[in-house]
């Protein structure tokens, strides 16, 4: 497996009745950490070090800023039975750019036969909060692109939706092209949240060109939702405060709907 660069984009929309959306490109990096034990086969692309753009595995698997990547998710995978010794194990990431390091959400994916049968998405907010959701059918079948994957909203991630309600994961990942939609409703209100993207493989030339068309890397993703807040402050959305986020570092999701409270 190479590591592949998704040049891709994300959409956001609002529901309720205040309505705000919008769509920006993206740089991820999907990779296979237990292949690439070192480091990445472009110049550009480093593995705990810093350069143009890397990934550090203390960002990744387990409590923010003090991961221990791949193994944390391997953990996971193995406390539940799932066959990991048949298992091909990703993440799915944005890189660092430069110095600047923020990822609203990274996936962990464990594959089998090139089929996603569990995923944990590493939910992230801009106040130093972290929160996974574990997804995966009981008998850990292929989660296939129509398959609704479902998890309780337990962390604060935008101060203008409350900390209730529920998650609805759709994930489709090919050898061709990721796609994954992840809506958040909580009665009428809620946001609609998609990231899609074809899969290439890695290149100094794609890194360049991402770098360059998609400048500050994560200092721009910061950027982006900080402006959006400016306008759905602007809008009048009801600004809510932070709630501290729950003990336990992971929670399960399930293929069975969310009851709401």
């Amino acid at each position: 497996m190479t590591i592949d660069h998704i040049q891709g984009h994300t959409t956001h929309a609002r529901r309720g009745a205040l309505k705000n959306a919008f769509r920006y490109s993206v740089d991820y990096v999907l990779i296979d950490l237990a292949e690439h034990a070192t480091d990445a086969p472009a110049a550009l692309l480093s593995r705990n070090h810093f350069n143009l753009w890397s990934i550090h595995d203390r960002h990744h698997g387990g409590e923010r800023g003090q991961g221990i990547g791949m193994s944390w998710f391997h953990d996971v995978l193995s406390a539940r039975d799932f066959p990991v010794a048949n298992a091909e194990i990703l993440l799915l990431t944005q890189p660092n750019f430069l110095w600047f390091h923020f990822n609203p959400v990274s996936f962990w994916i464990a594959l089998i036969d090139g089929e996603p049968c569990a995923f944990v998405a590493e939910v992230n907010n801009t106040v130093g909060d972290r929160h996974c959701y574990f997804c995966a059918h009981d008998d850990f079948r292929p989660i296939t692109p129509s398959d609704q994957m479902h998890a309780e909203k337990l962390m604060h991630v935008s101060p203008f939706q409350t900390v209730e309600g529920a998650y609805r994961f759709n994930f489709s990942l090919t050898d061709k092209d990721l796609h994954i939609r992840i809506a958040y409703e909580n009665r009428d209100q809620g946001v609609i949240a998609t990231l899609f993207g074809p899969r290439a493989p890695v290149s100094n030339r794609s890194l360049l060109w991402g770098a360059l068309r998609r400048p500050l890397g994560a200092g721009r993703v910061v950027a982006l939702i900080l402006w959006q807040a400016l306008i759905l402050k602007l809008k009048g959305a009801r600004f809510h405060k932070r709630k501290a986020p729950p003990d336990g570092l992971l929670s399960e999701g399930s293929s069975s709907p969310v009851t709401q409270k």
